[in-house]
């Protein structure tokens, strides 16, 4: 039986800053509700290669597929209409409006409404009915009428979780999604994504190697804007190269 198309498939991708080549020639693939996990140290070009997928930067050449169709000069909206959705590694929240009102702006932009006459989104039951689901879907119900900018920094993550949520994504983008929080946090975070896991495809980028290992279904591992290794954790876990280029014993 031949594998299920990928969700996404990146080929031969480069994006050059100056002289520098942050992304040197990656091809990967994103399985159909798989989690895939991209690692690498400081400057490794993950976040650059996530810039690229979602649309924020353009390479200088190569592909990238999205369910088959070629998205690569596609602007950021046209790509979110096709379901790809994304979380940043520095929170993009609108601080004064509550956490519903953030929720049913992003249910309003994926319906394709316009934002002209644009009065209090979350008044609108077709609108607040979906972004209350979304929130009480990652344990916020209760915090609906809180202003954004009054939540924890978890809660922000979650916050964004359910923005994302909103826009039916068919893949996910995690942009570091455990950055600056603390342990029990970031515990709530790891089962709130895992619970999420297998509804659509996900890529994360993630400095937590206990979250990485608990949450990943393959992960790939950039170095110098290259794949040094891709697999199953337990295939990377076990890679004597990257042990020495980056894991080292942060797992032991």
């Amino acid at each position: 039986m031949a594998d299920p198309q990928p969700v996404l498939r990146i080929e031969d991708l480069h994006k050059n800053f100056g002289a520098l080549a942050v992304t040197d020639g990656i091809t990967l693939d994103v399985r159909p509700n798989e989690l895939h996990a991209i690692i690498g140290p400081n400057g490794a070009g993950k976040t650059t290669l996530i810039n690229q997928i979602s649309g924020f930067l353009t390479p200088q050449s190569g592909r990238i597929l999205f369910n088959g169709r070629d998205i690569t000069a596609l602007p950021v909206h046209a790509r979110a209409g096709l379901g790809l959705a994304r979380t940043f590694q520095v929170t993009s929240i609108l601080a004064r409006f509550s956490a519903l009102e953030n929720v049913a702006l992003a249910v309003q932009a994926h319906a394709g409404s316009s934002f002209r006459f644009f009065g209090r989104a979350s008044a609108e039951p077709r609108l607040n009915e979906p972004a209350q689901a979304a929130l009480q879907e990652v344990g916020l119900g209760d915090r609906a009428h809180v202003p954004a900018g009054a939540l924890s920094h978890g809660e922000k993550r979650a916050l964004e979780l359910a923005i994302a949520l909103a826009m039916a994504p068919k893949l996910l983008l995690l942009d570091e999604p455990m950055a600056g929080t603390g342990r029990q946090e970031t515990d709530r975070l790891v089962a709130l994504i895992g619970r999420l896991k297998g509804r659509f495809a996900m890529v994360l980028v993630e400095h937590d190697m206990t979250a990485v290992f608990a949450l990943a279904d393959r992960i790939s591992v950039m170095i110098y804007g290259r794949i040094l290794a891709s697999g199953t954790p337990d295939v990377v876990r076990n890679d004597a190269a990257v042990a020495t280029a980056y894991l080292g014993d942060e797992l032991e």
